[in-house]
């Protein structure tokens, strides 16, 4: 199995190859059409993107996409905006579509309208407001880079090709979801009865382009309730551990309170912390206890590699010494054993592995809350493929089983793993890699797999494209979310260009 799928991946990293050397430049008209856009435009993009950003679309569990006031606010927003451009308007509950011309072909761009959870105590301004000078050159907003800013740039670039009247044999339409974040069932439910365009591009990625997905996984399980007294007497033990704020963030917050401590402990614990790169400390006494809160960086989940994880961080600073099994303590001496300050579930049995295309398995823990029965770890996964979900289930499975006979009894073991997405030849991968090459001056470029899931794996012929560059962090799902002015310009002129030549 992983002989066959690394020579599938080896097989599609050289038909990528062959897309891109015979990538076309984009004609005169999409030329036109984009430079036409971003001088016209580069001041109405952000006043578009500050009104979207300005309605907070977080996914509220009580009330469905549709029903949610602020939701409805955010599309009544949108048709105005695109009723003012001159597009055409459909609102289907959780979905609405933008469009422009006519035609029984079509090409879809995919995006969404909900937005993460955001905390607004870590922002200089509200998240809900577009922050234009703080960070100059800097647009800082939730939903600045996912996914309010691609939409903007889509309504612009539909709106310059409207003005160029750009002939069109093919009709363009705009979807935006409204539960990308939080549920993707009445998108499904959705596509069951609609019929979608025969080829899309998703704006809710990386360029140059995307071909490939990680599956998601959460690996989650519960320490039960233990009390002080699995804790010696007078001896030091961790009374409290939390951190986290939702699945697919990497954390930059966790907190522990250990009961009993020492200078001695305090002295080691500030020592072992000082040795980690991006960490930040600071520690209270009250009476006996000493509470230890930790300040990471915050990053996609799907990237763990762009932040700094608070959750593994602190319990790591911690192992100074072997912690008695009560609850927290379980906590600690779990994610110790089994994690590490490692990425890729090295520690956690035999699970690692890596695909030679998609990369390796990221695995981190993002959320740790109290229960009435105890204390969840919550632990993120993004898979390549290389390996059945039978089998990774298992060695996860055998892992928790082996940990319980050194340590403790779990209870709620949950673990769900997603199968990864692989779009094979792509009939527009080489129009843009074409677009890609000549707005940007970066030769043969090739298309990547990424850990983190859209909705393009739902449409037929989608790819990813943008909005992010190689090499560039991405910033959505953290606390400092923004988008470049220059790079939301930048992005209006490739995805101006590749309507025009995939709707020619």
């Amino acid at each position: 199995m992983i002989r066959k799928t690394l020579l599938a991946s080896l097989l599609l990293a050289t038909a990528a190859a062959g897309h891109a050397a015979s990538a076309p430049t984009p004609g005169e008209p999409a030329v036109k059409a984009a430079k036409y856009a971003a001088a016209t435009y580069r001041n109405d993009i952000v006043e578009t993107l500050a009104r979207l950003v300005s309605y907070n679309t977080v996914a509220d569990p009580k009330v469905p996409s549709d029903q949610n006031p602020v939701h409805i606010a955010f599309k009544t927003a949108l048709k105005q905006e695109a009723q003012r451009l001159g597009l055409d308007y459909a609102d289907h509950g959780w979905v609405v579509i933008v469009g422009l011309g006519k035609g029984t072909e079509r090409v879809g761009v995919i995006t969404h309208g909900d937005v993460q959870p955001v905390d607004p105590g870590k922002w200089k301004k509200s998240p809900f407001v577009l922050d234009r000078t703080s960070e100059p050159g800097k647009l800082l907003a939730r939903g600045a880079e996912d996914d309010k800013g691609p939409i903007a740039t889509a309504l612009y670039a539909m709106k310059a090709i409207k003005d160029r009247q750009v002939p069109l044999s093919k009709r363009i339409e705009l979807y935006v979801y409204m539960g990308e974040e939080s549920d993707w069932g009445p998108l499904v439910e959705f596509l069951k009865t609609h019929e979608p365009p025969q080829m899309n591009i998703t704006l809710d990625a990386e360029y140059p382009a995307v071909t490939a997905e990680k599956g998601y996984g959460t690996v989650a399980v519960t320490i039960p309730n233990q009390g002080a007294e699995a804790a010696p007497d007078g001896a030091p033990y961790i009374a409290e551990f939390g951190g986290g704020f939702f699945g697919s963030q990497i954390p930059e917050d966790a907190r522990a309170v250990i009961a009993n401590a020492t200078p001695e402990v305090e002295k080691l614990i500030r020592a072992r912390g000082a040795k980690q790169d991006g960490m930040r400390y600071t520690f209270a006494w009250q009476g006996k206890n000493l509470a230890v809160s930790a300040k990471g960086v915050s990053a996609h989940s799907s990237k763990p590699e762009d932040g700094v994880n608070a959750i593994s961080m602190l319990a790591d600073a911690l192992a100074v010494r072997d912690w008695p099994n009560t609850t927290a303590g379980g906590v600690v001496n779990y994610l110790n054993d089994m994690v590490g300050t490692g990425i890729h579930g090295e520690k956690f049995g035999n699970i690692a592995y890596r695909d030679s295309f998609m990369g390796p398995m990221t695995f981190a823990p993002t959320v740790i809350k109290q229960r009435d029965d105890g204390i969840e770890v919550s632990i993120n996964m993004r898979r390549p493929q290389g390996k059945s979900t039978e089998q990774l289930t298992g060695e996860v499975n055998a892992a928790l089983a082996q940990w319980q006979g050194r340590r403790l009894p779990l209870a709620n073991i949950t673990v769900r793993i997603s199968e990864p997405w692989m779009q094979n030849n792509p009939p527009q991968l080489p129009t843009l890699m074409g677009v890609f090459s000549y707005f940007t001056g970066m030769k043969d470029p090739k298309p990547i797999a990424v850990g983190g899931g859209t909705n393009s794996r739902l449409f037929p012929n989608a790819v990813s494209f943008g909005p992010t560059m190689p090499g560039k962090v991405y910033t959505g799902h953290s606390e400092h979310e923004f988008i470049t002015t220059k790079q939301l310009l930048l992005n209006l002129q490739m995805y101006t260009a590749v309507l025009v030549e995939l709707a020619k």
